[in-house]
Formats: C-alpha cells, sequence, structure tokens
C-alpha cells in the first residue's frame, strides 16, 4: 500500500538547507539534456554534467536543463552552483515529498508540481516530483526518472512545429507544465473506466472483494486530489504575475491551464462522489441481504413455535394422557401441526411478508 505522506525522518537534525535526498532511488544514473534553440536553429547536448555542454550558437534565445535523477545530490548541487540556486531551492528539489507550490526568488521562479502516471499491471498512480526553476532565457527541469512527458515537447523543438521556437523561455514552461496536466486527463479516464467496471460488476455480480476494491480507488482519488489540488493556486499566482517574467500572450495559455485543473478537481470530485455511492449501494445491499435471511429465519422460527409447543406437551412423560390410548391420536396430532403450519404459511403470504 502506497504512503501518502513521505518520510522525512533523515533530515531530523539537520540545518536548514541540507542537501539530503528524500525519497526512493528510481534512477540509475544521472542525465542531463541541454537544449538551446531559437527560431531558425537548435543543439542538443546530452551528457552526464553540465560541464560538457558548451553550446556552439552564438545567440541562442532559450536554453532548457533537463536534469535526471535527482537521487544523486552532486549533480543537483552541480546545477545549484551553475545557477546560485538558493540552498533551501535545492533542498525542496531533493525532497520528493513537497506539495505543488511556487517560489518566487530573487532573479528566478521555483516550481514544484507532481507528474502522475497510471500502473497498469498494480491499477495504482504512481507519481514522480518535477521542479522547475524559470529565469529570463531558462527554464531547469528536475526529474526523479526518464519518463515520456517531455518527449513530445523535444519533438516540437527539433521539428519546429507549433510557436515553441518562436517564443521565450516562458512559453517552454507553460509547455511542460501542459505536458503534466495534459497527462491527468489520462489518469482520469483509466480510473474513470476502473469506476465503470466496478459498477457494472457490482450489479451483476458483486463478490468478496468488492469493498476493498472501493477502498483502494477511494484512496487513488485522495492521493490525486492531494496532488492537484494545490497546482491550482500555483497557475492563479503565475496568472497575476506572481512567477517571473511572462508575457501577455503566454498568459492566455496559463487561463487555459487553470481551467484544466478545474475540470480536473470537478471530476475527482464527481468520482469520489460516485465511490461513496457505489460504497453506500454495497453496504445496503449486504444489510438487505442479511435483514432478508433474518425474515426468512424469523418466518421457519415463527411457524414451528406452536408445533414445537405440541410436540413438546405430547413428548411429556405423565401416566394419564387420554390421548396417548387413541388409535388415530399420532396421525391427528401430525395433521394438525402440517395444518397450522400449512395455514401460518399461507396467512404470511397474503401478508406478503415471505
Amino acid at each position: 500500500m502506497r504512503k501518502l505522506t513521505g518520510r522525512v525522518s533523515k533530515k531530523r537534525g539537520l540545518p536548514p538547507g541540507a542537501l539530503v535526498h528524500v525519497g526512493d532511488k528510481k534512477a540509475e544514473n544521472a542525465k542531463i539534456l541541454v537544449i538551446d534553440y531559437n527560431e531558425n536553429n537548435y543543439n542538443i547536448c546530452d551528457s552526464e554534467g553540465l560541464a560538457e555542454c558548451r553550446s556552439p550558437m552564438e545567440k541562442p534565445s532559450v536554453r532548457w536543463v533537463d536534469i535526471v535523477g535527482i537521487d544523486r545530490v552532486e549533480v543537483v548541487a552541480e546545477a545549484g552552483s551553475v545557477y546560485n540556486l538558493h540552498p533551501l531551492v535545492m533542498e525542496d528539489i531533493l525532497n520528493t515529498s513537497q506539495r505543488p507550490k511556487l517560489d518566487d526568488w530573487d532573479g528566478y521562479t521555483f516550481i514544484v508540481l507532481k507528474a502522475l502516471h497510471f500502473d497498469e499491471p498494480g491499477g495504482e498512480i504512481t507519481a514522480e516530483q518535477v521542479s522547475l526553476v524559470l529565469r529570463e532565457d531558462t527554464v531547469i527541469s528536475f526529474q526523479e526518472i526518464q519518463g515520456d512527458d517531455f518527449l513530445p515537447i523535444i519533438d516540437r523543438i527539433i521539428n519546429n512545429h507549433g510557436r515553441i521556437r518562436k517564443l521565450g523561455a516562458d512559453y517552454l514552461l507553460y509547455t511542460i507544465i501542459d505536458s503534466i496536466v495534459d497527462n491527468y486527463f489520462v489518469i482520469l479516464e483509466r480510473l474513470g473506466d476502473r469506476i465503470e467496471s466496478l459498477e457494472d460488476e457490482f450489479l451483476s455480480d458483486p463478490q468478496k472483494d468488492t469493498i476493498h476494491r472501493i477502498h483502494s480507488l477511494k484512496r487513488e482519488m485522495i492521493f490525486l486530489r492531494k496532488s492537484v489540488w494545490p497546482l491550482r493556486e500555483v497557475i492563479s499566482r503565475l496568472e497575476r504575475g506572481e512567477g517571473g517574467p511572462f508575457e501577455n500572450t503566454t498568459m492566455v495559455y496559463l487561463r487555459d491551464i487553470h481551467d484544466h485543473i478545474v475540470q480536473i478537481i470537478d471530476t475527482v470530485e464527481l468520482f469520489r462522489d460516485m465511490l461513496s455511492g457505489i460504497l453506500d449501494i454495497y453496504l445496503t445491499s449486504v444489510n438487505n441481504r442479511l435483514n432478508e435471511v433474518m425474515k426468512l429465519l424469523t418466518v421457519i422460527t415463527t411457524i414451528f413455535i406452536p408445533i414445537s409447543f405440541i410436540a413438546g406437551v405430547y413428548g411429556m412423560n405423565f401416566r394419564f394422557m387420554p390421548e396417548t390410548e387413541w388409535r388415530w391420536a399420532y396421525f391427528a396430532v401430525i395433521g394438525l401441526m402440517a395444518a397450522i403450519g400449512l395455514s401460518m404459511f399461507a396467512y404470511f403470504k397474503r401478508k406478503r411478508w415471505i
């Protein structure tokens, strides 16, 4: 079962700004991708160190530095030294239990958000922390593992699709955030399919593990809400101009991301209500089945009470019981018992109690 809170006990007692990785080690080796581009040209450098990437371009308009493998503390420290990042910023980059947030520092903007993916075999949502730093003409991204979220962006830069090569670093930052947010819709589609499948199974043939699957989905909804809800405030602050140099042309796209996040939050709340409704219906149906069983047992018990009374009376070992000497006494008593049972059954049937 995935924990909803990160482990930060290893940082206990250390001074603020201490560079300690908090989280699981996911990448085997650190990988650094540096892309310099302008409207007419681009250059890509793939290495394991920033010092190895020297752009041959004389006037790159935008530089994107993508660092994968933040469990390698020395790589994050090197990037912080090259780009003059505050120790508290590097500490937040290494702490993968951060909630989505925005910090406006002197000369740059720092953003933390969660890249979510759906684990098909396990049926769970996996989260990766992505940290972004925006300077005037540079975007630095820090990832835990090499994912597929940024591949379409790199393809657009290489093939000069869209307007990414024509605009500045603020538009690149928007593009990265938009790519991560778009993947949230994929997560919602998968979860929606699971909820619909659970509803169909519940109506046709509910199993004993149904309630466990409902609780598992509710936990996924909580995790998704925890990852998405704070991002709305981050985008709102960017729209208000609190996140550094954003052009008016980029502000329009930020509003579009804000609308997407609101839509995602509404869908998450809808799914949570649906799961709560399914759980209530499941518990109600279980109670109804139990009530039906209890009602049947009560009817059977009620029918056999007078029959048991007659059997108990004639089962007493008194010496003088005239009926025991009759020739047809046994058949008469059996007939009386059957008549009482059938008449009570007919009465309950007419009352629609059974």
